[in-house]
């Protein structure tokens, strides 16, 4: 899996707990809900946001091949 893949799963999974834990436990973490989501707009535009330099330092590939 590239770096662009992991990113997708990541998001989705911190989209998906914490809708969970807003729904469940308190309001507040919607807050962390739009957090995520703004990261995967400005990601879509200039390719980069702050798990993609942790990816990288785990030595994820950031191609195919």
């Amino acid at each position: 899996m590239t770096i662009n893949d992991w990113i997708h799963v990541i998001a989705g999974t911190f989209i998906l707990v914490s809708l969970a834990l807003g729904t469940w436990v308190h309001p507040g973490w919607y807050f962390f809900t739009a957090f995520v989501g703004l990261n995967l707009f400005q990601y879509g535009f200039s390719k980069s946001c702050p798990m993609v330099y942790v990816l990288r330092k785990l030595g994820v590939p950031e191609s195919r091949g």
